[in-house]
This record gives C-alpha cells, structure tokens and sequence, in this order.
C-alpha cells in the first residue's frame, strides 16, 4: 500500500482554502473597493428624524448630542433623546440641551418594560415619537465625523430603498488595542457593505443605520425578536432587508465615530454580546460568512504545514496571489473609509484574525445576556 501523500494533500487544501478566499475579495469585498455613488437625476432632501437612545451616558450626551445637533442640514431634521430609566444626569443636560437647540424631542422613559430585554423598547418608543418618515439611528456614544452626516445618509435613499447602511467606525488612539478594535470593525463593514451590494444584505450596526418608519411598522417592529437582549439593528436588518430595498453610503462624511474600549477585558464582554446574535440569522447569510470564517481561520496554519511539509515555493507563490489582491482591495477600500493608518499593519492584523475567531467563536452558541 503506497504512502499517504501528506504533503500534497495539505497543499492543495491550501491552495483550494485561497481559491475561496480570492472569491470573497473578488466578488464582494472590491465592491466596496470600488464603490462609486450613483449619479441621480435629482436630489431630495428628507425630513429625518434622528433617533438616540440612552441610558446613564450624560457623559457621551453631554461630549456626542451637540455634534449630532448642529448639523449642516438645509431641510427639516429632528434628533428625539429617549431617555430610559438613567440614574445619572442625563436627564439635566438633555433639559439644559433642550434649551438651546429646538429641535431636540426628549422622551423621558421611567418604567421597565416586562419581558422586553436590552433596547428594543426604548428604541420602539423613539421610532414612534419619530415625525418623519426617514429615521437616522446612532448611539449616545457616537458622533458623526462631519457636520454634512445626516445629508449624506439621506441621500442613500431613491425610489424603493427602505434602508439605508453606513459606516460606524471608532476614534483613532495609539496602542494596539485600537488598531485591533478599528481593524476589526472596518472587517465587520467591509463584509455587510459589500453583501449588501452584492445584493445580499444581512446585517447593520445601529451606530450609523437608516430605515424608514414606515418599514418599521409594516414588519411589525421588533416583536419577533423581542426575545432575544441584542438584535435591534443586525437582526431587524437581516429580517426586513432585500436587494431591492438597501442602499449603502460610503463616504468619509458619513461616518459615525464612537470612543472605543480601553482595556482587553471591556473590549471582549462587548465582542462577545455582539456574536451571540449571528445564529439567528438567515441559513444563506450563515453559510456565506461561515464559509469566510472557516477559510480565513485555516488558511494561516495550512500556509505553515505547506511550507514544512510541501514545497515552501509553492506555498509562497500561492500566499503572495491572495497577499497582492487582498492588500489592493483593503488600501482601496481603507482609504474609502478613512482607515487607511491601518494598511502598513494589514498582514498582521489578518494574522490576528486566527486569534480572534479562537477567542470569540465560542459566542456564537453562548445564550445572550440580558440588558444593553
């Protein structure tokens, strides 16, 4: 009986391994590379309502809502706070930020809702408080990058579009936490922006995300999803969005940008509560970013066991097709979302990836916790 070729066997399961994944780079993530705005006959401004909600932040409200209120906006907006239930001075800066900018609709919120866990509620409260039928989410703890965000974002919308996806990104710090954080969450957008222009939109970030109300409504709200703590934007979005009625924004401008966590422990509770969402999402959405996962995950092990036990000129002329493509498509598309500090480091933060998934692929069968 011949020998098992051990070696061969590793290698081509490299080289199919970089196959799949020269076909995410290719077909969906240069969609984001490339991404041009589409020329429109005409523009319309919206009215818009923005909506934020919060509880115990009267440091980000106090530090975030004045960018969110001072807009350079030509027609009618609206920013409605609701406030659930904080213990802090929350409710004292929103009356003193009342004071000045009219605009701003407070909804006081003072009892719990029963059976109705994390921010559905207060979120469902603020939807209805809304009096345009544009609504523009983001997060007490985000603060838009330009004072031309909510034109951009609006202008996502034309004929059918119900929904529209921007870019919820984090402040620039130094360390190496920050890049592992930004790094990560320009990956996580590179992935539902570029589906979502493929036609395959799963998921949004409630950081910077936009729906009609109309939507909203018709889709019956969160009620099939009230029982799950998190899900309000990733979950709604992967239940009511279609090809035909999502739009993306991709535009510097049209950025949220949020304080991101400090230590590893904080950082890691939050990335942990975020995953626990992915199993209920649809079976095609699961299976593509699945697919993506498990390649990403073996292709660095299987490129060591090529080198050790193939050819080693084989494994790094097979490495260096994905290496060129992947590092032209993320410059493009860093550059398109202002991260590109982060490119000199692309290799090594896609070498980090392995880590991460071993670090938080546990989460996506942990049961949610309660809260937000």
């Amino acid at each position: 009986m011949p020998p098992i070729p051990w070696g061969e066997i590793i290698f081509y399961s490299f080289a199919a391994v970089t196959a799949v994944q020269l076909f995410y780079y290719g077909w969906f993530f240069s969609r984001v590379a490339f991404y041009k705005a589409k020329p429109k006959s005409k523009t319309q401004q919206h009215p818009v309502s923005v909506i934020i909600c919060a509880r115990d932040e009267d440091e980000n409200l106090a530090r975030n809502l004045p960018g969110v209120l001072v807009q350079s906006y030509p027609s009618t907006y609206e920013v409605v706070a609701v406030n659930d239930n904080s213990l802090d001075d929350s409710k004292y800066i929103l009356q003193e930020l009342k004071k000045t900018f009219k605009t701003l609709n407070v909804v006081e919120l003072t009892q719990e809702a029963v059976h109705i866990a994390g921010k559905k509620y207060p979120l469902s409260i603020g939807i209805r408080e809304a009096k345009h039928e544009v609504m523009l989410l983001t997060d007490a703890d985000c603060v838009p990058a330009s004072e031309h965000w909510v034109e951009k974002m609006q202008n996502g919308y034309d004929e059918n579009i119900e929904i529209v996806l921007g870019y919820g990104a984090y402040h620039k710090k130094k360390g190496l936490l920050n890049k592992l954080i930004r790094f990560e969450t320009f990956h996580t957008a590179l992935q539902y922006l570029s589906y979502a222009l493929a036609g395959t939109p799963y998921m949004g970030v409630g950081r910077n995300l936009s729906y009609k109300k109309s939507l909203f409504f018709r889709s019956k709200g969160f009620s099939s999803i009230n029982h799950i703590p998190s899900g309000d934007d990733d979950l709604f979005i992967n239940k009511t969005a279609t090809k035909h009625n999502t739009a993306v924004v991709i535009d510097p401008e049209a950025v949220t940008r949020s304080i991101p966590k400090t230590t590893w422990s904080s950082w890691l509770r939050q990335k942990s509560r975020h995953y626990t969402t992915a199993k209920y999402y649809k079976f095609k959405h699961k299976f593509l970013l699945g697919l993506y996962f498990i390649t990403q995950f073996i292709f660095y092990p299987l490129l060591a066991a090529s080198i050790i036990f193939y050819d080693w000129r084989f494994a790094v002329a097979v490495f260096g097709i994905r290496f060129l493509l992947q590092g032209f498509v993320l410059y493009k598309s860093m550059k398109k979302m202002g991260e590109k500090d982060l490119w000199p480091w692309f290799i090594l933060l896609d070498m980090w990836m392995f880590f991460y998934y071993i670090i938080f692929a546990p989460a996506l069968w942990r049961k949610p916790q309660k809260g937000w």
